[in-house]
């Protein structure tokens, strides 16, 4: 109990709430400015609660679609609970919870109407533009939360699920998933109303692994001098962040010197590039990006022992 009360008054986790009902803000805004007014269908669990309402229909079986929306979204996040964690199966219910409240809000604040122009059927006023706003919108919002192990429910549950236990990347997953429910629409839905939902899918897939990798990009930078103890001391103690260190033999000169290897952020990689042309050492230099680190890394600064690699 003690420590649920001390996490509670921790700035971990105000920082986190304020982060995910920014991140449903931003959500709630795509769905209630393009998806609605223009009524996409894209591969998500309102789209598969469709389709299951309308298979139980024909089989003589009424079911409200809200209810199988909250029959399916309560599965996934006891799944989520189960196979991803308690931190994110909670922010998820946490999240969830807010998007109805969030829409609302976005309708008190500008109603959509008053965006749409004279002739126009929504605000963008054509079915492809309307998609490629909410892709890129919804897929901020995605990016977003999923840095802070959360989620805005239902579908992306699913894909953090494939990218947990397949080891796909975070685009990939929600493709997939999205894709997989999409196909079902066949049994209720036009061809086209279809292939509307999986390019739409297939565009959030792509969008959230481009602003996923923004996010969390990072630089591995190699640097091979005989004057490593200085630039090593200068990672450690100034840039606070850990290095590696390896002996290394020129293929061609025989000479032997020292690689430092270490991850750091783009403000980081420029001062240590700043240092070394100031100091004037001779060395080596390669660098390139990273969009995914498990391990020691932390996105804090913080001090880290001797020789350790984050």
């Amino acid at each position: 109990m003690n420590k649920i009360l001390s996490y509670l008054g921790s700035f971990k986790f105000w920082k986190d709430l304020f982060i995910m009902t920014l991140g449903m803000m931003i959500a709630a805004a795509a769905v209630y400015y393009f998806m609605i007014p223009s009524k996409l269908v894209l591969g998500s669990i309102s789209g598969l609660s469709i389709v299951i309402s309308n298979l139980f229909a024909v089989a003589g079986i009424q079911l409200k679609v809200s209810f199988v929306v909250t029959a399916i979204n309560a599965i996934l996040l006891v799944l989520a609970w189960l196979l991803i964690g308690k931190e994110f199966g909670a922010k998820t219910v946490y999240t969830a919870m807010i998007l109805g409240p969030m829409l609302e809000l976005w309708e008190k604040i500008l109603p959509y109407e008053k965006l749409i122009e004279p002739g126009l059927t929504s605000v963008m006023g054509d079915p492809l533009l309307d998609l490629v706003c909410f892709v890129l919108v919804v897929s901020i919002s995605q990016t977003i939360l999923f840095n802070i192990n959360a989620s805005t429910g239902g579908l992306d549950i699913l894909a953090k699920i494939f990218n947990k236990y397949l080891h796909f990347d975070i685009g990939v997953s929600v493709t997939v998933a999205g894709a997989i429910i999409c196909c079902t629409a066949f049994f209720i839905n036009p061809f086209r109303i279809v292939v509307t939902g999986l390019v739409g899918t297939w565009m959030n897939g792509l969008a959230l692994d481009y602003f996923t990798a923004s996010l969390n990009r990072r630089k591995r930078v190699c640097i091979i001098t005989k004057d490593h103890e200085p630039i090593r001391r200068y990672i450690i103690e100034k840039l606070n962040r850990g290095c590696s260190l390896y002996e290394v033999k020129g293929g061609y000169s025989g000479e032997v010197n020292v690689e430092i290897q270490a991850l750091l952020t783009q403000d980081e990689f420029s001062n240590l590039m700043n240092y070394i042309r100031n100091q004037d050492f001779h060395a080596f230099i390669t660098a390139g990006n990273v969009s995914e680190i498990y391990g020691l890394w932390n996105n804090q600064k913080r001090r880290v022992g001797r020789g350790s690699k984050e």
